[in-house]
């Protein structure tokens, strides 16, 4: 019994330590991004990400949650168009996001406004660029993190992989068709 106690106050005690690091080593800036290349040219890529109508058919975060309501507002294609969803059981939480820049063909920037489960705020961006007759995707975020976040931050760069590999995997078959 002795044993076990000695092995669990160590284990509490790396966390503690763990958590004083990442507080003080991870900055409050945070920056995800992923890129992929599809074969399509950026015309057809472009149609999937120039609205939020279109953004949502690829989006990985809709499946959570199929009956999450979603409400769009604004103009479809242009800054302002905006959507909002709220996740009945929190699967994917609630808030909006709506288009603040648009470069046609060129790159989409969109902030988010997260209500649940964590309220905060981020941008986004998603770029394309030419790469030979295919198009190289970019996809970012970029939000600010208090120090519980930045605790939380490998379990995050890990779930943003999986979340942009997967919305990007999606884009890829809708503009490749």
């Amino acid at each position: 019994m002795k044993t076990f106690l000695k092995i669990i106050g160590i284990l509490i005690l790396l966390l503690i330590v763990y958590a004083v690091v990442a507080m003080l080593a991870f900055g409050n800036n945070y920056h995800y991004e992923k890129s992929m290349v599809i074969n399509a040219p950026k015309e057809k890529v472009w149609q999937q990400v120039s609205s939020m109508k279109a953004f949502n058919q690829w989006n990985p975060w809709m499946k959570l949650d199929p009956s999450m309501k979603i409400a769009y507002s604004g103009n479809a294609g242009e800054v302002g168009d905006k959507y909002c969803w709220d996740s009945k059981d929190d699967h994917a939480g609630a808030g909006c996001q709506e288009i603040k820049e648009l470069v046609p063909e060129q790159k989409q920037k969109t902030e988010m406004i997260f209500i649940r489960p964590f309220a905060g705020e981020a941008t986004s961006e998603i770029m394309l660029s030419p790469e030979g007759n295919a198009t190289k995707v970019t996809w970012t975020m970029d939000t600010e993190q208090d120090a519980m976040m930045k605790v939380m931050r490998p379990m995050m760069d890990y779930q943003m992989g999986k979340s942009y590999e997967e919305g990007l995997n999606n884009l890829k078959k809708l503009a490749e068709k």
